[in-house]
């Protein structure tokens, strides 16, 4: 199930919040019970159904891999009720199905589960009472894929190389007999009394005795999906399918090479209503040439009159869309209400559906086409119809997915929210196809960009950033996916609407850099390491410190400073510095730990370093120097500045007119911080401490009161605390300033946060205190006035 576009900011339902906090908090709820399998705490937990299943749902949406411990966890009847289990890029081995199977399951898909084997057919075998749906996709080997012809009576059946010995079924305990038999003595391969629905991807038949067998224990089988299937006998005969011609509604024969005696089996199905003889235009030898195409479409359709969905894309049995001759009308054109001839009887009772994508002369281009719904390439709509149709056909959803992005990308989609619901469900399904990734989600930036696009819900959101974030873990070493990814990441508001899985893509960003922080030479890797060294700064903007804490944790702060490194033995002065030295800007914000951390990975060392090699470059210097400000609010830390060098170096900072007043502002901040600690802790006899606080004070008074300024704060704590230090009143001096200067310039942000914080007593103290010097009151009693306002504006 996928989600849709919502279009109301709806809250997650109360039971998906309450899965999601399970997902992410298992540790809270089990304990490890021996190596790699956890148990629940409480032994009496027991989900129901509709809990269990979509629990393995959301687990595989976010990411999950469906290993055997996830099963011995959360799936073993003992914790869970299921009755359909789903499963696509499982991890899952014979034993972890064992457990499973003992739900007695009604409904099963395995898709791309390498590790199931025909060792678990038999142990379905046992507990498929049931089972009313099985699918067997691509790359699983539950269902014993190649079986030799017949032997001689007596001899033992040879087997592949490859097959194990599940193929000859010692049935000593099941059937209390002590005879070891093969598939064909003992009479069935599958054993489900209750299958309806069959489908099985990509097998190979060799005998066709055997391949009848197959199916002759499925009296109630209604639908059937043999896609991609082979049958390496005599004429390729599928006479087999006859056993249903009383039950079968349903045949999906794509890209299952279709010989004109097959066709005779075919029709003699009078109950289907859904046929699909279809191939991919990367097969070209399956059944893409019919002779006579007309006649036998007219055959198919007069054969089995019950049909409402046919698909025949990727072959020429639209004919070539000409009027066609009555051979009894001395050649007279006769006029058959449709430019697909063979479909002349159904133009008063169009079909539901009609497949035409890829068919030969261009069928789906045709004006008169008898169908409610046309899956074709011919515009936006029949595209949208062929994705949703070739959904579990990577080979033809690729190709539909690179016509829509053509469409896409020069902004002229029509219905956005149905492309959108598309292009996931897509991502979704085949998270492990590479060109389907990349395919996808171009489109899916396109759509996110389109100016005309509806609101996002929060739901929509999170889907689609979900989606992403799985795409770019499953292809981390993929370039183009990396570049999709970031820039539609970049769409989204970071970090408000990444945090519910923030720490997955501060793992991927990281990784990003890492792999190609020494490959940035090249264009295409430098686009993207910006690119993520852009989004990693955001991340860390407006974020509690938490996240920054698990920032620096993740080694944000060597990542960025190896950046800087590199840079600096280059010789290079670029937006990736800067950035860099931004990103860290915003990590140490009040995060102690973080700015312990730029110290210890010798950051001041690179900080002299990018002065001496690019003194003139403002907004580097203005990044330099916010950290720093950032490390110099640390009282510990303060020491590990208390050099000449550093104070003679942030001294003359404090007369820069770099970047408008920013650099000298910042700079008077370290030298406020650091004059804090009192004259004891000016452990230096150069710079002398009066002659820098006097050099900051002039600064000060220089800088214009209305300045705009280019800094966010999140909080005036460290700013206010200067207000306290009378010992040395300078520190307030700069205090008072900023604070007069933020409220005056940006009062709707900053005067609640003035107010919020303790400012306006400690504001008071300094007007009542008489020590305190005329300049400072001044600039108190204009940030006391500036709240003032703003507070009466806002009632």
């Amino acid at each position: 199930m996928y989600l849709t576009v919502h279009r109301g900011n709806e809250p997650e339902s109360l039971v998906d919040q309450c899965i999601r906090f399970l997902l992410h908090n298992v540790d809270r709820f089990s304990y490890q019970c021996h190596h790699d399998v956890n148990r629940f705490r409480n032994e009496d937990v027991k989900f129901p159904r509709e809990i269990s299943e979509k629990f393995l749902t959301m687990y595989e949406k976010s990411g999950g891999i469906v290993r055997d411990t996830f099963v011995d966890t959360f799936l073993t009847k003992d914790v869970t009720y299921m009755k359909c289990v789903k499963l696509r890029n499982a991890d899952i081995s014979d034993n972890g199905m064992q457990k499973l199977f003992k739900h007695h399951l009604q409904e099963l898909e395995l898709i791309k589960c390498a590790n199931v084997t025909t060792a678990s057919l038999e142990v379905l075998n046992e507990y498929s009472d049931q089972l009313t749906s099985l699918s067997l996709g691509p790359q699983c080997h539950l269902y014993p894929s190649c079986i030799e012809s017949e032997v001689a009576a007596g001899d033992k059946h040879k087997l592949d190389d490859f097959m194990m010995d599940d193929f000859e079924i010692n049935i000593n305990e099941r059937d209390q007999s002590n005879e070891s038999l093969t598939y064909k003595q003992r009479g069935y391969i599958l054993k489900a009394p209750k299958l309806s629905r069959f489908s099985l991807i990509g097998h190979t038949f060799n005998s066709l005795s055997l391949c009848t067998q197959l199916y002759q224990d499925m009296s109630h089988l209604t639908h059937l999906n043999l896609s991609k299937c082979s049958f390496n006998f005599d004429n390729e005969d599928l006479s087999f399918l006859t056993e249903f011609k009383n039950t079968l509604v349903s045949l999906v024969l794509f890209n299952v090479s279709i010989v004109k005696d097959n066709l005779a089996h075919i029709c003699s199905l009078p109950n289907l209503r859904r046929l699909d003889i279809s191939t991919s235009n990367d097969n070209p030898d399956f059944g893409i040439y019919f002779p006579n195409p007309n006649n036998i479409l007219s055959y198919i359709i007069f054969k089995l009159p019950h049909l409402v969905s046919l698909d025949i894309s990727g072959t020429n049995l639209a004919g070539r869309g000409v009027a066609e001759v009555d051979p009894n009308a001395k050649g007279v054109p006769y006029i058959v209400g449709t430019d697909i001839p063979g479909l002349a009887s159904r133009v008063d009772r169009p079909l539901e559906f009609l497949g035409l994508y890829g068919t030969k002369h261009g069928a789906s281009h045709r004006h008169d086409i008898p169908a409610l719904r046309v899956a074709g390439d011919y515009n936006e709509a029949q595209l949208l119809i062929a994705a949703k149709a070739y959904i579990d056909r990577p080979e033809m959803l690729q190709q539909v997915l690179n016509d829509l992005y053509h469409i896409f990308r020069y902004d002229t989609c029509v219905d956005i929210e149905r492309a959108l619901v598309v292009v996931l469900e897509a991502l979704d399904t085949h998270l492990s196809e590479r060109h389907i990734q990349i395919s996808g989600s171009a489109n899916l930036f396109y759509i996110v960009k389109m100016k005309e696009r509806p609101v996002l819900s929060s739901l929509t959101k999170r889907h689609i950033i979900t989606t992403i974030l799985n795409g770019m873990h499953m292809h981390l070493q993929d370039d183009t996916m990396m570049r999709n990814g970031c820039l539609t990441l970049c769409q989204f508001k970071i970090p408000q609407d990444v945090q519910f899985d923030y720490d997955r893509l501060v793992r991927i960003l990281l990784h990003i850099i890492t792999e190609m922080e020494h490959e940035s030479n090249s264009n295409g890797s430098n686009f993207v390491l910006r690119i993520a060294i852009y989004l990693l700064n955001s991340l860390a903007c407006q974020v509690d410190n938490a996240h920054k804490r698990l920032l620096g944790e993740l080694g944000v702060i060597k990542k960025m400073l190896r950046l800087i490194k590199d840079r600096i033995e280059k010789q290079r002065c670029d937006d990736i510095l800067e950035v860099a030295w931004s990103a860290m800007w915003n990590v140490t914000d009040e995060t102690a730990i973080n700015c312990a951390r730029f110290l210890s990975n010798g950051g001041m060392e690179l900080f002299l370093d990018c002065l001496q090699y690019f003194p003139e470059k403002d907004e580097l210097l203005r990044n330099m120097m916010g950290l720093l400000g950032n490390v110099a609010e640390v009282k510990i830390l303060r020491p590990k500045l208390m050099t000449s060098k550093f104070i003679e170096l942030f001294a003359n900072l404090v007369s820069s007119k770099s970047d408008g007043i920013e650099v000298s502002y910042n700079a008077a901040g370290v030298l406020s911080h650091i004059a804090s600690d009192g004259p004891e802790a000016w452990t230096i006899r150069y710079p002398v401490r009066e002659r820098v606080l006097a050099k900051m004070v002039e600064a000060i008074e220089r800088w214009p009161i209305d300045s705009e300024r280019n800094i966010n704060y999140r909080s005036f704590e460290p700013i206010i605390q200067l207000l306290r230090v009378y010992h040395t009143p300078e520190c307030q001096h700069w205090s008072v300033w900023a604070l007069a200067n933020l409220t005056k310039v940006y009062p709707e942000k900053y005067c609640q946060v003035v107010e919020s914080e303790g400012g306006l007593p400690l504001l008071e103290e300094l007007l009542e205190n008489e020590n305190v010097n005329l300049r400072i009151k001044s600039l108190a009693r204009l940030v006391i006035t500036n709240c003032e306002a703003q507070f009466k504006a806002s009632k």
